[in-house]
């Protein structure tokens, strides 16, 4: 791997685990508990698609780690790292299709990420009663997912020159 890939990668997790800690600070929605914007998932959807997706992968498993020792337990790295995987695997697909935006992309991985957050509790817990919770865990990806696809999007075209070069 060359030098300057390796730089950029370091970079990105530095951002993502700042902006998983600024996300930290914000207290959660009073009406909908568990519901995160996922600030850092704008790192990953440039990591995605201006360095590609093995590249996408280690940022995100970096970040989920390293932020779960500095800023969680071991319950909140199993529930983030089965949301990462699941979300990026997705995001991967349907980047791979190439006849959907970034916006689309990203509400995939917004989706994906609650739904494997919502199984592994549901094996953890041993009970299915959280899969009615799925549903408002499903909107929230959508409305999230396309915040962060929409900020990633810019983020892409406004950076993608400067990375290229």
């Amino acid at each position: 791997m060359e030098t300057r890939k390796i730089a950029r990668m370091g970079l990105l997790v530095a951002l993502a685990m700042i902006l998983s800690y600024v996300e930290s600070l914000i207290p959660a929605f009073v009406a909908v508990p568990g519901v995160k914007v996922g600030l850092a998932n704008i790192v990953v959807i440039f990591a995605l698609y201006t360095l590609g997706p093995v590249e996408a992968l280690t940022v995100s498993l970096l970040r989920v780690i390293l932020s779960s020792f500095l800023f969680g337990s071991v319950l909140s790295l199993l529930y983030s790292l089965s949301g990462a995987l699941l979300s990026l695997g997705g995001m991967i697909v349907m980047k791979k299709l190439k006849i959907f935006s970034t916006l689309v992309v990203s509400v995939t991985g917004g989706v994906l990420h609650n739904v494997g957050q919502i199984l592994v509790a549901c094996l953890v817990l041993e009970t299915d009663v959280l899969l009615y919770y799925l549903p408002v865990l499903i909107l929230s990806g959508v409305v999230t997912g396309a915040v962060i696809g929409i900020i990633g999007s810019l983020v892409i075209k406004r950076l993608e020159n400067n990375i290229r070069s």
